[in-house]
């Protein structure tokens, strides 16, 4: 489970952490013919330290700790994780001299070591996490047919079982609700079917919530000071993009002008926060006039998407002319994305309490965004919309950091729309 699991992954992080001061521990032993002295030690520990937070956030931005979806991790992906963060440590070692030193062959030592720790530490950890200690799970009313199996046991007896979950109707119940109380004195732990849901997918089960369910979880009083911090990151962050978009800029009017007739920009109304209508700007990806028949969803593989269109798309190009709606307060960097007002009708009427995810600001990026595929239809909007209230729900700095992290991996890799 989601909650369950970050306690997993703050161990799974610490042993990295831990091998990788080993590593270098060993590499100096190696390099040095002995075990190193304490001004040695001493002489190598803080510029390593910043290499060993390095790799750590490497390995996170990897999805090395998404430990819900991947059990573990090949050798070759570690060792292409540090050879990385080994490429970028000889430039911090080269372009700051306050260090002293440029250890190319204990690093070279360490990259060798450290990933063969590792290895063995992740098979371990995750041979024990998923072999000897699964939880046992009883559904009393047999839900678990709509659950995906994140390392438990479905049991058939709620004997055996270490947590029993059960529907909100269900606990109402006066004879159910004896009995679970009876379970929770037997020392079983007991849990209803929407949180277990919620902590295992990280999307909230909107076709089972009721208008009770917000009154009982959204309260936005809770959130002032959070939201005062994340617009005041918000403006920081897009001044600091404004340099790469006037870098960008000229090649962007370049590619798009070559290829087809057509403004540079693109603008398009969207919904914002308490359903105020504002238009986004975006670097034009399609035909000049893709829309002359009227508003339609994208598709994959759209014929109306030019071949630099298709460029922007997957590097998220395209959107970065929107850091101008974050600065006017229109967007955030991380939020809901922004719907059409051309689809709101339908979408409301289709899918249950969807203007809820207008309570907060919509974002570039989102808890949405980064674990589910590009939506194009009522049924991706109904997906999404589970994640949406997720992130409305739970959204912290915490969570937006990792947001932040999953979607620069989006962006190394070109894995956009």
């Amino acid at each position: 489970m989601i909650q369950g699991n970050r306690y997993k992954k703050f161990i799974l992080l610490l042993g990295d952490l831990a091998l990788l001061y080993l590593g270098l521990f060993l590499s100096l032993t190696v390099r040095y013919a002995s075990p190193p002295s304490a001004n040695l030690w001493n002489q190598h520990f803080l510029p390593f330290s910043i290499i060993n937070l390095l790799w750590i956030l490497i390995f996170y931005i990897a999805g090395f700790y998404d430990i819900e979806k991947k059990f573990f991790t090949t050798l070759t992906n570690i060792i292409e994780a540090i050879i990385a963060g080994g490429i970028a440590a000889v430039l911090i070692f080269y372009l700051i001299p306050y260090f002293g030193i440029a250890p190319k062959t204990i690093l070279a030592i360490e990259i060798f070591i450290a990933s063969i720790l590792i290895w063995i530490w992740r098979k371990l950890f995750f041979y024990l996490l998923y072999k000897t200690t699964k939880i046992k799970i009883f559904f009393l009313d047999g839900a678990e047919k709509i659950i995906p199996n994140f390392g438990y046991e479905i049991v058939k007896e709620i004997s055996a079982a270490n947590i029993i979950v059960v529907s909100e109707k269900e606990k109402q119940n006066p004879k159910t609700a004896k009995f679970l109380y009876d379970m929770v004195l037997a020392g079983k732990t007991v849990i209803d079917f929407e949180n277990f849901y919620e902590s295992v997918t990280g999307k909230i089960p909107v076709s089972i919530i009721s208008e009770t369910w917000f009154l009982e979880n959204l309260r936005e009083t809770n959130k002032q000071t959070f939201e005062k911090f994340k617009r005041g990151f918000d403006i920081i962050f897009a001044l600091l993009l404004f340099i790469p978009f006037l870098i960008i800029y000229p090649f962007a009017v370049l590619v798009i002008k070559l290829e087809s007739k057509g403004p540079v920009f693109y603008k398009q109304k969207r919904i914002g926060k308490n359903g105020n209508v504002f238009e986004i700007v975006k670097f034009r990806s399609m035909i000049d006039n893709a829309e002359k028949n009227g508003a339609q969803w994208a598709k994959e593989n759209d014929s109306r998407i030019t071949f630099a269109g298709n460029v922007l798309r997957k590097t998220r190009l395209d959107e970065l002319p929107q850091i101008i709606n974050v600065i006017k307060g229109n967007l955030s960097f991380i939020g809901p994305r922004p719907e059409r007002p051309e689809f709101m009708k339908e979408l409301n009427e289709k899918v249950p309490h969807y203007s809820m995810r207008h309570l907060i600001k919509p974002g570039l990026s989102g808890w949405a965004q980064i674990n589910f595929p590009y939506g194009a239809s009522v049924e991706d909007a109904a997906e999404k919309l589970q994640y949406d209230l997720y992130y409305i729900k739970h959204r912290s700095l915490g969570l937006d950091l990792h947001i932040i992290f999953k979607t620069i991996k989006i962006l190394l890799t070109a894995a956009g729309r």
